[in-house]
C-alpha cells in the first residue's frame, strides 16, 4: 500500500520544461547555473570561465568556453513541481541544437545581454510558431552617472 501511495504522489506532480536561448556568451550557462545552485540542485554554482560549469560536460565546450550541445537538469520549486531546465548553444554554428530543443519545451527565456544587444538569429527562434510560453530576460544595461 505504501508503493501505491508514493505512485500517486508521483502522478500529482507537475513536470515542466524551460529552455533558456540567447546568442553566445550572453550568459545562458550562468544563468543556469545560479538556478540549480539556488534551487540545491547542485552544492555550487561553476563557471564557464573556469572551466566547471555542472552543464557544460564535453571536452570540447570546456576548451572553448562555449556551450556546443544542449544539456539539461532538474530542480524543484516546490514538492508537487519539478522543472527540467534546458540550456542551449548560442554560437550561430550550432544553431540546429537549439532548434531541437524548442520541440520538447513547455517554456523559454529569451536572455539578452544589454550591453551586446540581441541578434537576429535568437530571436527569429524566439518568435516562432512554436506553442510555448515565452519569457524575456535582460542583464547587464549600462549606468552613467
Amino acid at each position: 500500500m505504501g508503493s501505491q501511495s508514493n505512485v500517486q504522489r508521483r502522478m500529482e506532480k507537475e513536470y515542466l520544461s524551460i529552455g533558456l536561448l540567447a546568442h553566445v556568451d550572453a550568459g545562458k550557462t550562468t544563468l543556469s547555473e545560479a538556478i540549480l545552485h539556488r534551487t540545491g540542485a547542485i552544492r555550487s554554482a561553476g563557471r564557464v570561465d573556469h572551466g566547471d560549469a555542472f552543464l557544460d560536460t564535453d571536452a570540447m565546450e570546456r576548451d572553448r568556453g562555449i556551450t556546443i550541445f544542449s544539456k539539461q537538469a532538474s530542480f524543484t520549486t516546490c514538492p508537487e513541481r519539478v522543472w527540467t531546465l534546458v540550456d542551449t548553444p548560442g554560437h550561430a554554428d550550432f544553431s540546429t541544437e537549439m532548434e531541437r530543443v524548442l520541440q520538447v519545451l513547455d517554456c523559454a527565456v529569451l536572455i539578452i545581454s544589454a550591453a551586446d544587444g540581441v541578434t537576429g538569429q535568437v530571436c527569429q527562434h524566439f518568435v516562432s510558431d512554436m506553442q510555448i510560453a515565452r519569457y524575456l530576460f535582460a542583464h547587464s544595461f549600462p549606468f552613467t552617472m
